[in-house]
This record gives C-alpha cells, structure tokens and sequence, in this order.
C-alpha cells in the first residue's frame, strides 16, 4: 500500500459543488494540503472529472479547484469521493496550517 504524500487531518466540515448542473452538498471528512475525503450520496461525476468545491467558512468562503480521483460506492449507492486540489489557493493553504497548528 502506498504510503500518503502529506498528513490527514480529520475534519468535520459541509461543503458544496456542482454536479451535472445541479447543486450538491456533502461533508469534509478529512484533508490534506492536497487532496480531501468527502462523504456525499450524491456524485454522478465520471472519473477524472474536474469541479469547484465551495468550503463555507465562518470569515469567509474558500473555493478550490479539484479532481475527482476515486468514489467509493456501498451496495448501490454513492457515500464518498476522494478529490485532489489544483493548484490550492494560497488562502486554503492558510486554512490547512492553521488546522495543522491547532493539532
């Protein structure tokens, strides 16, 4: 089994994004400086996919590029995808550290 390439953080966080052209929600499970885990029963994303993930924040609202890497499916539904960041913005960056530091 391959090793991560940076720390999760486990996290309890709802977020939303767009999927087929309708609005989907789902909740942060854990995330990295790369990549984040989020459980949602609702993903008709093709594999590879490309989207924006909306993180509303207290101060603020973080939007960050991702792809799709892996869904995982239980019996005949959805309850989780795995995504990794495009380029994260500096300000999710931000947000990570300060999750790390509090740790």
């Amino acid at each position: 089994m391959a090793r991560r390439a940076s720390w999760r953080i486990p996290i309890n966080i709802n977020v939303r994004f767009h999927c087929c052209d309708e609005g989907c929600s789902g909740t942060v499970t854990n995330l990295s400086e790369n990549g984040m885990s989020i459980s949602t029963n609702e993903m008709c994303f093709p594999k590879d996919s490309q989207f924006e993930i909306i993180i509303p924040l207290q101060e603020e609202t973080l939007h960050a590029s991702v792809k799709l890497i892996r869904s995982v499916k239980a019996d005949y539904d959805y309850n989780g995808i795995g995504v990794v960041l495009l380029n994260p913005p500096q300000k999710y960056l931000n947000f990570v550290d300060n999750l790390m530091y509090a740790l």
